[in-house]
């Protein structure tokens, strides 16, 4: 009996590090993530990446835009970082739709699967969580704010996929969950863009608002999905994560699910009823200019 449990123990692990047959995926992919040295590179790489998004964001919008060149410093960065998440939104969109209904490997085990491809999603968006981390904290150090959801939700987020570069028996399943729930960035990012250009009034914002409103209630079915996951395979999850991995996780899970998602969707439906820059100083747009202004529509 005990060599049958080492067996699929064994079995188990193989499992969650399949070989990729396709050639693309195989040289993309194909990298052995047990190494030290290749987690944190890719975690780099993630970081870097998303900077270059950053960073290329500031010049295009320098160059093209004159609503962005008329802002404040701080909200330039907010200009910047709604870019680059719109960027890490489509990314994890694809990631963790492909886990939830195309892989078969995540169809089939929930709790211990690995995939290389998901391996390399998973760490490039602890790249990118590192940097947010990164922004928002040297943002608040520079403009004296802060935001105690966005911190909280960054931290988590970077601590459950930060747990899967020390802990590599980590199931990956979860993690893309989590990754989807940032399906609402880029409907985000076009709204407060849109809005900062005075467009507030057009047929556009209005569609993107809507879309965004339900991309939150879908997030908070989601959530219900991963908890379902979890209780049902609650003793497995706890094994498989370890204890610290586990807290960070559900505590990340229990706050979006209960705090953060029904608060965000309740302010994105007040935004489509009165337009308002709720991130700056709070002040409404009236008749699709923001803040009053009464001269030509600044244009994106």
């Amino acid at each position: 009996m005990k060599e049958t449990i080492v067996g699929m123990r064994s079995v188990q692990r193989e499992e969650m590090n399949p070989t990729n047959d396709d050639p693309v995926f195989g040289t993309v992919f194909d990298w052995d993530y047990l190494l030290w040295e290749i987690r944190l590179t890719f975690l780099a790489a993630g970081f870097f990446i998303y900077l270059g998004v950053f960073l290329l964001s500031h010049w295009l919008s320098s160059w093209r835009s004159t609503t962005y060149r008329a802002l404040s410093a701080k909200e330039k960065v907010f200009w910047n970082m709604a870019v680059t998440r719109g960027v890490f939104g489509l990314q994890s969109c694809v990631a963790g739709l492909w886990a939830l209904l195309i892989d078969p490997v995540f169809y089939a085990d929930k709790v211990y699967s690995q995939q290389k491809w998901s391996w390399f999603n998973c760490l490039i968006a602890a790249g990118f969580f590192l940097l947010e981390n990164v922004a928002v904290h040297v943002s608040n150090i520079i403009f004296r704010t802060f935001d105690v959801f966005l911190v909280v939700h960054h931290l988590l987020a970077f601590g459950g996929l930060a747990g899967l570069v020390i802990n590599v028996t980590s199931g990956h399943y979860l993690p893309l969950m989590g990754m989807l729930l940032e399906m609402s960035t880029p409907s985000t990012c076009i709204s407060w863009m849109l809005l900062k250009a005075g467009r507030a009034n057009t047929f556009f914002w209005k569609a993107n608002q809507w879309v965004m409103i339900h991309l939150f209630h879908c997030r908070m079915i989601l959530t219900y999905h991963m908890w379902w996951v979890c209780i049902f395979n609650w003793s497995s999850i706890v094994e498989n994560l370890g204890l610290l991995h586990f807290i960070v996780l559900f505590s990340g899970l229990f706050a979006v699910t209960l705090i953060l998602n029904p608060y965000w969707t309740y302010k994105k439906t007040q935004q489509l009823l009165s337009p308002t820059d709720w991130n700056f100083e709070n002040k409404a747009v009236e008749n699709g200019k923001l803040n009053g202004e009464t001269h030509e529509k600044k244009r994106i």
